[in-house]
């Protein structure tokens, strides 16, 4: 007797797998209080939840996966949280990117890299490196990132090149505006995944996001499985997707 996951697998339509999926991994703090134990313990547990979410896309023959690691605005949280995470994040680093290596999985990072401790940009600029020739699954962490950053940063930049006669203002385009995103080298998500219950998209990639497809489950980050991943894309490969256009135009 096959098992629901086997089930919800023969369902997914490969040839209309969703190209880019991002997923803001949220609840690992109230999944660990629901448990009487401290927010890291919380964040430690969602790693498992990282290694079986990239295992499962990598399977199914997704290219991109993005994953909302630590925003801007997270610096902001109490100092013992954010040298855990930091420190979460070099372990993590160093113990998977073997794992990543030998699965073809190349690892990027998109978001403010000098904000981060010199310990953890030197390990992840390490693991950038052992990966870079691999052309499997594309993992892409936001680190150190915010939508509102990305589009200010982008802004200035092209600024910089008009000052300095390199772009002509008659030139800017939205072509142009997406040459200076962090995500230039990547196609725009079709699929945003946001766990435990939150209905919004929290500062993340927002204006990559202008046409993708948005799920929201109640499931905290540290419970989210490749199950939960699968019922996404069965979801997302029941909705209609129109660009603005009419379901008419659309099928003809």
């Amino acid at each position: 007797m096959l098992t629901p996951m086997s089930t919800m697998i023969e369902h997914i339509d490969k040839s209309r797998l969703p190209r880019h999926i991002a997923i803001i991994m949220d609840g690992n703090g109230r999944w660990a209080k629901e448990k009487g134990e401290d927010r890291l313990f919380g964040h430690f547990h969602g790693v498992e939840s990282v290694r079986n979410i990239v295992e499962g896309c990598a399977e199914l023959g997704v290219e991109y996966l993005t994953l909302y690691a630590f925003s801007t605005e997270n610096w902001d949280r109490p100092e013992y949280e954010v040298v855990g995470l930091m420190e979460l994040l070099v372990n993590t680093i160093r113990k998977e990117v073997e794992s990543l290596n030998k699965n073809n999985i190349r690892l990027h990072v998109i978001g403010d890299m000098s904000m981060l401790p010199d310990y953890a940009r030197a390990e992840l600029n390490e693991a950038l490196e052992i990966t870079s020739e691999n052309t499997g699954l594309n993992l892409i962490m936001a680190l150190s990132y915010s939508g509102r950053w990305e589009l200010l940063n982008a802004v200035k930049n092209i600024a910089y090149e008009v000052k300095q006669g390199r772009l002509s203002v008659e030139a800017i385009d939205q072509d142009t505006l997406q040459r200076y995103l962090c995500t230039s080298g990547f196609p725009d998500p079709e699929l945003m995944i946001r766990t435990s219950g939150e209905y919004r998209i929290s500062n993340f990639l927002l204006y990559q996001l202008a046409y993708a497809e948005l799920y929201f489950t109640q499931v905290r980050w540290p419970d989210f499985r490749k199950e939960n991943l699968y019922e996404a894309i069965l979801d997302y490969q029941n909705r209609e997707r129109r660009f603005g256009k009419t379901s008419e135009q659309v099928l003809s």
